[in-house]
């Protein structure tokens, strides 16, 4: 059995995980069986070609080097949901992997209630993946997922993963092709280097349409109020506003100011051929800078493996902080600090191959060359590290049950 300690969930994902917990014991009474397990994991190695910093899925705090580490890539997931009618369904999902606090500790990911009002109708509450991005519900199962890991120059610009609220997805038939318009509202929160981020006031609106066999395209926009629990931070807003310098404290204020993420997206899986790519924009009005990522991936199957190649990057369009105060000064190296600490720019190249080794189970082999700008998105950057063009090789083995 699985002990999950020291996790929080909001009323609304509780109460979803309670109707599970709740219907589901009543069917057990009348002997009736509606529920459904699985699971998902990785187990995965990854190293570099230079010390001086590590590699890590951009929030986490312990990574790789040239010393091997078996703690960015693996994960375990599992998945309980119980179906109480045509109409109403549960689920709940509970993962564990390196989080923002540098544990392993489990959380629940997903714990939501579901009513299928239409064939082509639903509505959701609870805790549910966040739809940032094209893979966001299963960003996390690798197996699902043609490269080894999603493109990090994209993905690390939203370190959420789920959401506590409430989504509508409606789908349809346009000229024999789906189309799905979606909504959602809620809140959520995460830890980033053992920093806690806050979205709050969240909504936004998705829509994907079937082009063609093979072809969707998605579309997303979400939009919401961004807090960033640093007390170091705050103390230094607060220094600057009781100096000539307020505007410059102002701008770099981390609490509850608006932040807006957009992207559009095309994947194409037809035959051997299978390739996707997405463009971001990130937008805040605080430190956090905006930026704008790309990937685009392409591979080809051939039997039991795909060969694939990624290119991607992230940009910093704005610092969104405009410092002012007299160099060289204390007050005007703390500003600088904390205005590039979230700028994270770099180019990556990629190349790998998935082997589908058996039903259930992919092995995968990737290696990314990586031109940083600064540290770019490596954690624990050394002296002499900065401006660097860093090979990163992984191996994973993904599997679901």
């Amino acid at each position: 059995m699985m002990v999950v300690k020291n996790w929080r969930l909001t009323p609304l994902a509780l109460g979803a995980a309670l109707t599970l917990a709740a219907v589901g014991a009543q069917a057990q009474a009348q002997g009736e069986s509606m529920f459904s397990l699985s699971g998902f994991g990785t187990v995965g190695v990854v190293g570099t070609t230079k010390s001086g910093a590590e590699y890590v899925i951009p929030g986490q705090t312990q990574g790789a080097d040239k010393s091997l580490s078996g703690e960015v890539d693996t994960k375990l997931g599992v998945q309980a949901g119980a179906k109480f009618n045509s109409q109403f369904s549960a689920t709940v999902q509970v993962l564990t992997k390196q989080n923002g606090k540098g544990n392993w500790t489990p959380q629940i990911e997903w714990a939501f209630a579901k009513y299928q009002a239409t064939p082509g109708l639903a509505f959701r509450l609870g805790r549910m993946g966040a739809p940032f991005f094209a893979v966001s519900d299963f960003r996390d199962v690798g197996y699902a997922n043609t490269w080894l890991r999603p493109p990090i120059d994209v993905y690390g610009q939203v370190p959420v993963s789920h959401f506590d609220g409430a989504d509508v997805n409606w789908t349809t038939q346009v000229a024999g092709h789906a189309v799905t318009l979606g909504g959602f509202a809620g809140q959520s929160s995460s830890y980033v280097r053992n920093v806690k981020i806050e979205l709050k006031d969240m909504y936004g609106l998705n829509a994907s349409a079937e082009l063609m066999d093979g072809l969707t395209l998605r579309l997303g926009h979400v939009m919401g109020k961004l807090t960033v629990n640093n007390a170091s931070l705050n103390t230094l807003v607060a220094t600057l506003r009781g100096t000539p310098y307020a505007s410059v404290g102002d701008q770099l204020d981390p609490n509850s100011k608006d932040a807006t993420f957009s992207s559009i997206g095309l994947t194409y899986d037809e035959g051997n051929w299978v390739a996707s790519a997405e463009y971001t924009k990130r937008k805040t009005d605080t430190f956090v800078p905006d930026t704008t990522g790309w990937y685009t991936t392409l591979g080809y199957r051939v039997g039991k493996f795909t060969p694939y190649a990624t290119l991607s990057q992230q940009k910093t369009d704005s610092l969104n902080v405009n410092n002012t105060v007299p160099s060289p000064s204390t007050l005007h190296s703390l500003v600088d600090i904390a205005a590039n600490s979230q700028s994270t720019p770099q180019k990556t190249i990629g190349l790998g191959v998935r082997w589908d080794a058996w039903r259930n189970i992919a092995v995968k082999a990737q290696y990314d060359s990586i031109k940083t700008t600064g540290g770019g998105q490596f954690y624990n950057v050394q002296t002499g590290f900065s401006n660097e063009r860093v090979g990163v090789y992984s191996l994973a083995v993904d599997f679901v049950f």
